[in-house]
């Protein structure tokens, strides 16, 4: 007789215990989560997003339910995750993701459009060194605008037919706390973008770093096609290789952290497959808005560049 072994807990059991919600169980024990559009990211480690009793590692391609989360988060072992999942250390209940109420899809909506774009331009092209003709041709496309009542910079991603699909909204204080999430309703396959007439696609995490490599890299820039994965996942990129199959050599140029070369090899490894020509560019701090900043910082103060 097949089937998988499960010790002492039954096939019922397990399947209750992948029904705990992930959210109430993090916040009990004391973890930070963070909204990002209809999910939760993680604040200890932003690639992972929590929505229910479902995960997903945006950073390494693994996800599912409770019980998987539950071992690989806190190191258990199947017997010690079983305990915790199913209230035999004598903890308070746990809630099930099917106590609560489904709740019905978000419709996507643009953000209201404020009457100027004063603050924006004053945050991309003052404090991060946005060029300011770079920040102006993808205003006048309507991929950027700055929203109301609260300012924010709001990147669109349109589809094939120029319609708005996804927003990323970021705050534009330079000081304090700040914030940066995906609209309700956005369809990640379509994040931000810019289309190109030649065979380049470059790759970004953030619409900030996108918007900072083409600052510190001018020359035909407009060429080229770029998008941001707003995160780490692979959709976006996707999307844009099978609308554009001229599209032969794609740039992987995501941050210079762990997060960002473990995706690069995970999203190469994709490319590969589809027999891509693949590059690797790794900015020389952070990300490309750390770089764009020094750059201008020392081209100011007259001394050396970081070579750009």
């Amino acid at each position: 007789m097949g089937g998988f072994f499960y010790g002492k807990y039954s096939k019922e059991q397990v399947e209750q215990a992948n029904q705990v919600d992930l959210e109430q169980l993090l916040c009990r024990n004391g973890e930070q989560l963070i909204r990002s559009g209809r999910d939760k990211r993680l604040a200890s480690d932003h690639s992972v997003t929590i929505r229910g009793n479902r995960w997903y590692d945006h950073a390494t391609g693994e996800g599912g339910f409770s019980l998987r989360f539950v071992r690989r988060h806190y190191g258990l072992s199947f017997g010690d995750a079983m305990q915790m999942l199913t209230e035999e250390n004598g903890q308070s209940p746990l809630p099930y993701i099917h106590d609560k109420p489904k709740e019905p899809a978000k419709e996507f909506v643009l953000p209201p459009a404020n009457d100027s774009m004063r603050r924006m331009y004053g945050y991309l092209v003052g404090y991060r060194k946005i060029d300011p003709d770079v920040l102006s041709a993808f205003v006048k496309k309507k991929l950027i605008y700055e929203d109301k009542p609260y300012h924010n910079a709001v990147f669109v991603g349109l589809d094939e037919n120029g319609v708005p699909r996804h927003a990323h909204k970021r705050s534009t204080v330079s000081m304090g706390k700040q914030f940066r999430l995906n609209v309700e309703g956005s369809n990640p396959a379509y994040s931000f973008h810019w289309d190109g007439i030649n065979r380049s696609l470059y790759v970004f995490e953030a619409p900030v770093d996108l918007l900072s490599y083409i600052s510190l890299n001018l020359e035909g820039w407009q060429q080229n096609s770029y998008v941001s994965l707003c995160g780490v996942g692979s959709q976006a990129m996707l999307k844009q290789l099978e609308l554009h199959p001229e599209l032969q050599e794609v740039f992987l140029c995501l941050d210079n952290d762990q997060a960002g070369q473990t995706a690069s090899e995970r999203l190469a490894a994709q490319l590969e497959k589809m027999r891509k020509t693949i590059y690797r560019l790794v900015p020389q701090m952070k990300d490309w808005s750390d770089d764009l900043r020094e750059e201008i910082s020392v081209q100011q103060e007259g001394g050396l560049s970081l070579g750009f």
